[in-house]
């Protein structure tokens, strides 16, 4: 991206630049606009690349799923397990990647200052992110604690 793009990657409009009726280009208008499939699955895979960059809490969810999924390779679970096992971790994973975003947009809301308002939707969508962390638990236990103590006492 060449300093000329810089500038235009943030505009900010203002009531007088519609005032004579005058509105941005299409090509202005569309250039974040998903225009196809491919441009739509392109944002939402760089949003899961950012947050896995940016987010040191999704690459601990990711890292938790990785080790949920060769546990289940490793003591072989049913195939209800595997959906029990799964669902946790996409919806753990997906919680995330919400409180991610509405974090990111309160502090853009907020101008990066403190306000309580914005510290409590923050605390909020964290603990969206904590209510399924505690069911993924649960569910972890549920599946592998029987298998654990049976490989050790079995």
């Amino acid at each position: 991206m060449d300093s000329q793009d810089k500038d235009k990657d943030i505009r900010v409009y203002d009531k007088t630049d519609f005032k004579d009726g005058n509105t941005p280009s299409k090509k202005e208008r569309d250039r974040w606009k998903n225009t196809s499939f491919i441009a739509s699955f392109d944002f939402a895979v760089t949003g899961i690349w950012t947050a896995l960059k940016q987010e040191r809490n999704m690459r601990k969810h990711f890292f938790s799923t990785f080790l949920a999924i060769f546990c289940g390779l490793i003591f072989q679970i049913s195939k209800t397990d595997w959906l029990f096992l799964l669902l946790s971790c996409f919806l753990v994973i997906t919680a995330e990647l919400f409180n991610s975003s509405i974090e990111n947009v309160v502090d853009l809301a907020a101008d990066y200052q403190f306000h309580m308002r914005a510290k409590r939707s923050k605390d909020m969508a964290a603990g969206a992110v904590l209510v399924i962390s505690c069911f993924a638990l649960v569910v972890g236990c549920f599946i592998f604690l029987p298998k654990i103590w049976a490989f050790i006492f079995g």
